[in-house]
């Protein structure tokens, strides 16, 4: 799970007194267009270059977070280096095109397809005849068999991590030839596709043992067009060389090393010449922006092709010069990843286990503001997420935010009236406890206002709940950040005991966090010391500046307490943006009248201590999309049941809301083998799981890659699977690859 990320797209009209059967329907079929998923926002800014032009051989230095624990992608403990590798050097049945759909892999499948469903569900794989192990074995019957008897649940002696998909299939077969596997499964099972991606040789799969210690630290058999050479774990880099024995297309690259560098050292490492790709962070990308002059916007590119906002080249100050010859060579490729950052409102206890009051919470919200905040700033297309369980682009997405409504003050207080908060009301003195503040200081009081109508009971059914899908884990890195000087002395401002881990809202200028040199408004960039439009005071205006008219409510309070949610951040260097978007947040919610604590927490205890053992009210953190989200979504998503110690099981919904309705729908759309009523399905799902307002998409996330010029095929992917025999250095004289944003 990562830390960061935010959105979510235009929002219809409020339909929060609309009976639940309504809702959906009208949900579901009152869009013209015939196919609601769209286009993604972001496509690949790859450089792309055809084959002719690049040239054979040369080493590509590639950064990385870690050298992963474990080759195995199936184990608790793989992580994105694990899948990068496993990306090069192993078979996939299907890989992700650049919308984030899934498509035929040729260099392993010839044909993959269900030939038959009664009385049971059969798929019939045609495996590629060149297609073999590194040892020279063919792929076969053999390899799928194993795989599914490690993963299928069946024997606790195999240490995995999932078995989703897996656990349906009740037989595999050989087919008429050694080229054909025959996939039987014992329940119906739309998600097909995902299986066997990455597939592993019988040798790794096929005894407890081998499965759980034999590709930790090796892999002595792979697939792919390259090979793990070595992993060298004094110096943090992993050696990836050509596979003599790959049957497609030749790797261009010799090498792929693929070397540890932190991300905050990622800008030096490029500068001295280390490393030739790497993602990096928004302050970063600034500065190596200065170094490439603007390049026609590329059409594979879409949106992320426009400008990074910068400083007027024209302009410069010293320090910009000397980045300016530092990282001469060097070009920002930017998209948008696959995942999107959330507001999870804890629903488990407090305030907030009223769907009244988190669905005010979700009114109060301006989500367009917030994505703009965030990907303004970056040049990159600043839409909300419309969706809890895909992007734009990606076969299941449809807008359901329609379901909760849009940013409505009225309707806010409305909602949080019929819950029996009322402005104004009177409030028992209680003792703070250490290092904590309401939002809001004393002498900021706002005046008296007048009571928004009281409105009558939501009747729209809540919901929630996906599956099987790790939060990631680079969040906090990926983060914005101040550029120079100034992030790091307020990065150690922020963690430092000085603040002993909270502040206030708009007290003292700290709800600026960054100022105009990286959050942008409306496509405009505001100091920390100006006013933003329809602002409280001391949130972005001097001290003393006075609030627009009508901006002045009331705190909220019933049975004697006011209405103060703690919403916790981490307190790292890496999350600055993240706390950024979660004072905005505090100053919305303050304009109806919620009090927001902000406490800070490091890193390291963020999500472990807070997240998962639901120490919170409300949080920020990411989760990645899936094009399997009938699958991978259902765990974060289902409704949390009692364990039989007593406690509450909740898998990965760290919201705590769920509905049996919404586990209903998942499970009809894993079981329903005709693609557009298990989409439509989805998209039903994720209406019901908008209207229970557990968790609040904001943004998707914004994804930036480093890049030398002369490299193609290679920077930031979006959606798409990385073609790792295609990337390589283009030929001298080849002339520049297809553009690319700087």
């Amino acid at each position: 799970m990562s830390h960061e990320g935010i959105a979510t797209r235009s929002v219809m009209r409020s339909v929060a007194f609309l009976g639940a059967s309504v809702l959906a329907l009208s949900v579901l079929t009152g869009c013209s267009d015939p196919d609601p998923a769209g286009k993604p926002l972001a496509g690949q800014d790859i450089a792309a270059a055809a084959r002719a032009e690049i040239a054979d051989g040369g080493t590509l230095r590639w950064a990385v977070d870690a050298v992963p624990e474990t080759l195995n992608t199936f184990q608790s403990d793989a992580d994105a280096t694990t899948t990068r590798i496993a990306q090069a050097t192993l078979p996939s049945m299907f890989r992700f095109d650049a919308a984030g759909r899934p498509e035929r892999n040729p260099a392993y499948l010839e044909s993959a397809k269900v030939v038959e469903t009664e009385p049971k569900q059969v798929v019939l794989y045609k495996l590629n005849q060149q297609a073999v192990w590194s040892d020279g074995r063919e792929i076969g019957a053999a390899d799928f068999a194993a795989q599914w008897r490690a993963l299928s649940g069946k024997d606790s002696a195999y240490w995995t991590a999932r078995n989703a998909g897996y656990d349906r299939i009740e037989k595999i077969q050989r087919g008429d030839n050694d080229l054909e596997v025959r996939v039987t499964f014992g329940q119906p099972y739309a998600d097909w596709r995902s299986l066997f991606s990455p597939l592993y040789p019988k040798e790794v799969m096929g005894t407890p043992d081998s499965f759980n210690d034999g590709a930790r630290r090796k892999l002595k058999v792979s697939a792919g067009p390259f090979l793990v050479k070595k992993i060298d774990r004094k110096d943090d880099e992993i050696l990836l060389t050509r596979n003599p024995r790959w049957w497609g297309e030749r790797a261009k690259l010799n090498e792929i090393v693929l070397r540890v560098v932190p991300r905050d050292e990622r800008a030096a490492a490029l500068a001295a010449g280390d490393l030739d790709l790497a993602e990096i962070d928004p302050a970063a990308a600034k500065r190596i922006a200065l170094a490439a002059p603007p390049r026609p916007q590329s059409p594979s590119a879409g949106g992320s092709a426009t400008p990074l906002m910068g400083p007027e080249r024209r302009t410069l100050t010293p320090a910009q010069k000397r980045d300016k010859a530092r990282f001469r060579g060097f070009e920002v490729r930017k998209s948008l990843e696959p995942a999107y950052t959330q507001l999870a409102l804890n629903g488990g206890e407090g305030p907030l286990a009223d769907e009244r009051v988190r669905r005010g919470v979700a009114r109060a919200l301006d989500r367009e503001k917030l994505a703009k905040l965030v990907l303004s700033p970056l040049g990159l297309p600043a839409e909300p997420v419309g969706s809890h369980l895909a992007l734009s682009g990606q076969a299941a997405y449809a807008d359901n935010s329609g379901a909760i409504g849009g940013q409505d003050t009225a309707e806010a207080q409305a909602l949080l009236a019929d819950a029996g908060w009322v402005p104004g009301g009177p409030v028992e003195k209680q003792k703070k406890k250490k290092g904590e503040e309401a939002a809001g200081s004393e002498a900021e009081k706002p005046k008296k206002g007048s009571q928004a109508e009281k409105s009558g009971k939501d009747s729209e059914k809540k919901a929630e709940k996906d599956s099987g899908k790790e939060p990631e884990k680079k969040a906090g890195k990926d983060a914005e950040k101040e550029s120079g000087k100034k992030a790091d002395k307020d990065s150690a401002k922020d963690s430092e005991g000085g603040d002993d881990g909270t502040y206030i809202v708009g007290e003292d200028n700290k709800a600026d966090g960054d100022d105009g040199e990286h959050l942008a408004q409306d496509g405009r960039q505001y100091g920390s010391k100006q006013l933003q439009q329809g602002g409280v005071p001391g949130a972005y205006a001097p001290q003393g500046t006075a609030a627009p008219a009508g901006a002045a409510v009331l705190p909220l309070a019933k049975d004697g307490k006011a209405l103060t949610l703690r919403f916790v951040v981490p307190a790292g260097e890496g999350s600055q943006s993240l706390r950024t978007v979660a004072d905005r947040i505090g100053i919305m919610l303050e304009r109806v009248g919620i009090r927001t604590v902000i406490s800070k927490v490091s890193d390291e205890s963020y999500f472990k201590d807070h997240i998962a053992s639901g120490q919170y009210d409300l949080a920020l953190y990411s989760w990645p999309t899936s094009a399997y989200p009938a699958t991978d979504a259902r765990p974060i998503y289902a409704k949390p049941v009692p364990a039989a110690d007593g406690s509450l099981n909740v898998e990965q919904n760290y919201t705590r809301v769920g509905t049996d309705q919404v586990d209903q729908l998942f499970d009809q759309a894993i079981a329903t083998l005709d693609e557009s009523e298990s989409r439509s399905l989805i998209r039903k799902a994720d209406s019901r799981i908008w209207a229970a307002a557990g968790s609040i998409p904001l943004y998707q996330r914004p994804q930036l890659t480093a890049a030398r010029t002369n490299i193609a095929n290679a920077g930031a992917f979006g959606f798409g699977t990385p073609v790792y025999e295609d990337m390589g250095f283009l030929k001298k004289g080849s002339g520049a690859p297809a553009p690319s944003a700087s």
